[in-house]
């Protein structure tokens, strides 16, 4: 299956030279200031110190299409994901769109399902988890709606499977439904700067073969081959468009999964499956891990990643991946 292709509602990203963007401190909104009881001297230095720290997020994407004739990858950085709209609450966007049978699906996930998400309610002035979750799902559904609209009137049957993060204030929210993945970077001990860090998979993978999946797929009438495959065609199944199978099973209901960041989350790798499909979890965190200790930027190592991916181990698909630093100061 293709992957990502390439633009960004900030920056167009089909060519190879990915622009490194930077955060504004964010300010840590805490809920330790609501609390009412008498606190000793040290836990209120231990409070004013949380509320002074800040966090920067650094963020780049690299891209390749492998062996593959075409791109069908798309992707999105957003540092500043506000839309213009009003809000006290910072937010950052990040995504990766593996497209297959086509880029279609992919680019129209790519143009509007964060617009779909900030109108379904994205919390933007306090931040409201149970709220958040069900923006995401809301958006998802509304883009898949419209994106079936578009292909049937436009006649085409292009799909996309999809991995987006939203990191509002230093809350982590992520959302994905297919095999593209996201792995976050976490450290045992955030004093200790030499603890090795460990790669915690945040996706689920949604494919026929595997018994949740296909019991819905053989509920909605639909048949899991003995390759593995809905129909003996698509090894996916979740995905924006894909019209042909949305009748037999296949759905754009994501998964949904929200973290609060600390200092022991360093980085999050997205990734589209042909990443993925040389790269383990840990493997990855420990190549991304190696690079930022010999100080090279953001930009560098996405480049790294993908040319390590493509070139010594031999990905032939289309290859994105989106890195997501976490600068706590």
């Amino acid at each position: 299956m293709s992957e990502i292709a390439n633009s960004n509602i900030q920056t167009e990203g089909s060519n190879s030279e990915p622009n490194l963007k930077r955060q504004p401190e964010l300010d840590d909104e805490s809920s330790d200031s609501a609390a009412k009881k008498p606190k000793m001297q040290t836990s209120t230095v231990q409070e004013e110190e949380e509320k002074e720290k800040s966090l920067e997020i650094e963020a780049d994407v690299a891209e390749d299409k492998g062996s593959r004739h075409t791109m069908e990858d798309a992707w999105v950085i957003m540092l500043d994901a506000n839309l213009n709209s009003p809000g006290k609450l910072r937010c950052g966007h990040f995504a990766i769109y593996d497209g297959h049978g086509g880029r279609l699906a992919a680019e129209y996930a790519q143009k509007h399902l964060h617009a779909n998400v900030v109108s379904a309610g994205l919390p933007r002035e306090l931040l409201d988890v149970k709220a958040a979750k069900k923006a995401i799902l809301d958006g998802f559904r509304k883009t898949d709606e419209a994106l079936l609209q578009e292909s049937s009137s436009g006649g085409w049957q292009d799909g996309a499977t999809a991995v987006c993060v939203w990191v509002i204030e230093k809350t982590v929210f992520v959302a994905n439904i297919g095999d593209a993945k996201a792995v976050v970077a976490r450290s045992a001990d955030a004093s200790d700067k030499s603890s090795p860090l460990k790669g915690i998979v945040l996706t689920r993978e949604h494919k026929a073969i595997y018994p949740q999946e296909r019991a819905r797929i053989q509920k909605a009438g639909g048949t899991v081959s003995s390759n593995g495959r809905l129909q003996g065609r698509l090894e996916v199944s979740r995905a924006f468009g894909d019209r042909q199978f949305k009748k037999v099973g296949v759905v754009a209901t994501p998964d949904i999964h929200s973290f609060d960041l600390t200092d022991r989350e360093h980085f999050i790798i997205l990734g589209c499956d042909g990443l993925w499909g040389v790269f383990g979890p840990s493997d990855a965190v420990e190549f991304v891990q190696k690079l930022l200790k010999e100080g090279l930027p953001v930009t560098a190592i996405s480049r790294h990643i993908v040319r390590e991916a493509v070139r010594e181990r031999r990905c032939r698909d289309n290859c994105t991946a989106i890195i997501i630093v976490f600068r706590h100061k």
